[in-house]
């Protein structure tokens, strides 16, 4: 099964992106993939549960067991991962990653690589085919959201909202382009609807609204795309 990979650069000092993205207050407020994290007290490695909305009203949990390297001697830093979950309606079983910190003159490249492995048999591949592009989707979006939040200073929350009022706004653009060209009947509104449908997918997002493409999302060499050895260790 192909890993998701997604990188992006931040324009902030490594502590700062070091700290938003290990520390679980932080973490959980720029990750969409996490509703809840809360840390095991006293765990050698560290260790985590966590809790993440599937759909309205449906949370599943998790666990994780991570580790990191703050000290490496090429400047660099790494964070690796386990992770799983024992709920039955979790699609994952269990799955590992890591995060990769490499500093340069334009700020820090940021980048994860991870995979996992879905329950529910042939089912659960089958269902894998649309939810891990979608899945790769939300942590480039996420990445996204950190960008913005150190880089600009702007909160996640607020980023959030951002996102939603510009799909809204495109959204309701198309709609309207609908309703106008609707007297010229069927087709011709179609066509419309169609063409403004495309116009409102390649028009930029907004800069303070976070978007999953302006990252990076297949590996540019073999170094980033391999798992550290501090993987093996958990």
């Amino acid at each position: 099964m192909r890993a998701i990979y997604v990188e992006t650069r931040v324009d902030a000092p490594m502590e700062h992106v070091w700290r938003a993205t290990q520390d679980p207050g932080a973490h959980r407020r720029w990750d969409a993939r996490f509703g809840r994290i809360d840390p095991v007290p006293g765990s050698t490695p560290a260790r985590f549960r966590y809790a993440t909305t599937v759909v309205p009203g449906v949370s599943v949990g998790g666990w994780g067991v991570h580790a990191g390297e703050r000290s490496r001697p090429d400047g660099t830093r790494t964070s690796a991962l386990r992770f799983g979950s024992d709920d039955p309606r979790s699609l994952i079983a269990v799955g590992s990653g890591y995060w990769r910190y490499v500093p340069g003159p334009a700020g820090v490249r940021f980048l994860t690589g991870y995979t996992y492995t879905p329950r529910w048999g042939p089912v659960g591949r089958l269902v894998d085919l649309a939810f891990r592009p979608a899945f790769g989707w939300v942590t480039a979006w996420s990445f996204d959201r950190l960008r913005l939040w150190l880089e600009h200073g702007v909160p996640p929350e607020r980023a959030r909202r951002n996102a939603v009022r510009e799909v809204a706004v495109r959204l309701l653009g198309v709609v309207s382009v609908g309703l106008l060209a609707g007297g010229a009947g069927r087709t011709p509104a179609a066509v419309a609807v169609l063409a403004a449908s495309l116009v409102v997918a390649v028009l930029p997002p907004h800069p303070h609204t976070p978007a999953a493409r302006r990252c990076r999302r297949r590996p540019p060499d073999r170094l980033a795309a391999r798992p550290p050895a501090l993987l093996e260790k958990l």
